[in-house]
Formats: C-alpha cells, sequence, structure tokens
C-alpha cells in the first residue's frame, strides 16, 4: 500500500490488516509512517503491519524497495497505488528529471509495479489497483510536452497524470489477458473525499498552504476516509471485472456506495494506452517480465 501515513491509505491499511492481511506501509516520511503504524496496531491489535519508506519521486528508492520486498516476501498478493500529489502550482523536477505530479502518480507506480511483477506473479491472484480521479476525465496524453517544459498548469498536469493511472491499468490488463496471467488489474477514484491531498500539493514550496476549495465548507456533497475508501477496497479483495473503473455510484460519482464509474472516450483509447506504457517504460528503465 503506497502512501499509507494518511487519509484514504491509511484507512484502506487498517481495513485490511483487520481483515487479517500481512500489510506493508510505505511512506516517504518515516516519522509520519511510523506514526500511521502505531495507530494502526491500537485500533487493531495483533494487526500485522510493518512501515517500508519508499518515495515513487525517485527512481532509485523504487528500486531498492522493489528489491528489499521481493528479498524479503515469498510472493505479494496485491499492489495498491495509492501513493499521489495533487496540483502542485509551480513546476518542479524530480532527482530524474521528471515533472513531479507526472512522475509522482504515474511513472512511479508503472516503475513499481513492472518491478514487483514477478513478486506478484508468484502469488495465486495477484492484484494491481491504481488510483484514478474525477479530473481524469478532463486529462489529456501530450506526447509533444508530457513533462510541461513548455507549458505547465497545476491542474493540467494532475489531470494528466491521473488520466495517465487510468490507461496505464487497462493496459496491465490486456496484457495480463493476452499472456494468461492470473493478474487482475483495475483503476479506482475516491470521488469528494476529504482527505490533506487538496492541501499537501498546493502548498508545496509555498509558506502556508492556501484554503483548500474542497474544504469543509464546500457546498458539495463529499466523504470522509472511512467512506471513501469502498472503491479502493473493493477493487483491492471484490468480485471485480478485469480492467474495471471503480468509483462512488451515487450523486454526481462523487458519493456513494462503491460501483462501476464511467470511461469517458480518451480513458477507453487502447492506442493511446499502450503507447503511454511504452514510453514511461523508456523513461522509467523498466519493462514487463519475460514470462
Amino acid at each position: 500500500m503506497t502512501g499509507a501515513n494518511s487519509g484514504l491509505g491509511r484507512e484502506a491499511a487498517q481495513r485490511l490488516a483487520a481483515a487479517g492481511a500481512h500489510v506493508v506501509l510505505t511512506a516517504r516520511d518515516e516519522a509520519k509512517g511510523t506514526t500511521a503504524v502505531g495507530e494502526i496496531r491500537a485500533a487493531v491489535p495483533g494487526a500485522d503491519v510493518e512501515l517500508r519508506l519508499l518515495d515513487l519521486a525517485d527512481l532509485s528508492s523504487v528500486a531498492a524497495f522493489a528489491d528489499a520486498l521481493a528479498r524479503d516476501l515469498p510472493h505479494l498478493d496485491a499492489l495498491l497505488n495509492n501513493a499521489g500529489v495533487m496540483a502542485v502550482p509551480d513546476r518542479h523536477e524530480t532527482v530524474d528529471g521528471f515533472e513531479l505530479q507526472l512522475a509522482t502518480n504515474a511513472l512511479g507506480p508503472l516503475a513499481l509495479t513492472n518491478r514487483l511483477l514477478p513478486l506478484l506473479l508468484a502469488a495465486p491472484a495477484p492484484r494491481v489497483v491504481w488510483t484514478g480521479s474525477g479530473v481524469a476525465h478532463v486529462g489529456r496524453i501530450r506526447f509533444d510536452d508530457l513533462q510541461g517544459r513548455r507549458r505547465y498548469g497545476a491542474w493540467r498536469a494532475y489531470a494528466q497524470s491521473k488520466l495517465a493511472d487510468v490507461l496505464l491499468a487497462r493496459h496491465l490488463a490486456h496484457v495480463a489477458d493476452r499472456r494468461g496471467w492470473p493478474l487482475l488489474s483495475t483503476v479506482t477514484h475516491p470521488g469528494f473525499t476529504r482527505t490533506n491531498l487538496q492541501t499537501a500539493g498546493a502548498s508545496l514550496g509555498r509558506d502556508s498552504a492556501p484554503r483548500s476549495p474542497f474544504g469543509e465548507r464546500s457546498l458539495l456533497p463529499s466523504m470522509s476516509p472511512a467512506e471513501g475508501v469502498g472503491s479502493l477496497l473493493l477493487a483491492a479483495t471484490g468480485d471485480v471485472a478485469q480492467g474495471a473503473y471503480l468509483g462512488p455510484s451515487g450523486i454526481f460519482g462523487i458519493v456513494g456506495p462503491p460501483g462501476p464509474a464511467r470511461l469517458s472516450r480518451r480513458m477507453r483509447d487502447d492506442a493511446t494506452a499502450a503507447r503511454l506504457w511504452h514510453v514511461a517504460e523508456d523513461l522509467t528503465g523498466t519493462s514487463l517480465p519475460d514470462r
């Protein structure tokens, strides 16, 4: 479970631990991750949880994490690509030279997934869950300016990264079917769930966090993390179809119990998905296993 120290990741990790799963939580900040582990163990006595550090915006961190996990575990039943950053106001580059939102939300998860696929395929019925967003509906994959070097906008970059998650999830589903893998690849979105994601990215590089347009006083209906985690848990443990896109089924698709979500034309563009996968592999220096 990436991004498990707060919000939906923290809630999902606790629910899965309560159900008896061995949960590997990842976080960039060791102190925050340690706090989350302590809270889960306090809420779920005997919870089988552990913390490992991972920065998805740093490919060396991704490689080190995946290598260590492969040494320590016989198999991996599920990878939940949950970590993300939202609407960073100014363009930032990672240590690998990638635009921060694309790196954290799409390229890092792709690299992690490729590196962990051998461990996943050692399990009888593995799953990979990607985290999208309703904003993906307005996203476009701009292959001529993927890193936003010529033109950068906080929401433009975020929407592109979330559309990328949907496309990558669906491409992996097609690959799994073609190769006869028992792996299920799905993607979810949390609707309007109140987490710190709305302000954490927007305050990056700024002296103070701006008031979130999605705060407690919003007139839009919203959910707490305990309510909004439903789609993520359904994808991780429920009876869902290969390549499914899941989200809240209530008003405007932003609240309510989890169910199938609408896929836009761009989300269903298999040619763009395949091209994006190969571009992402080239950028990250990773590839699908041969089997």
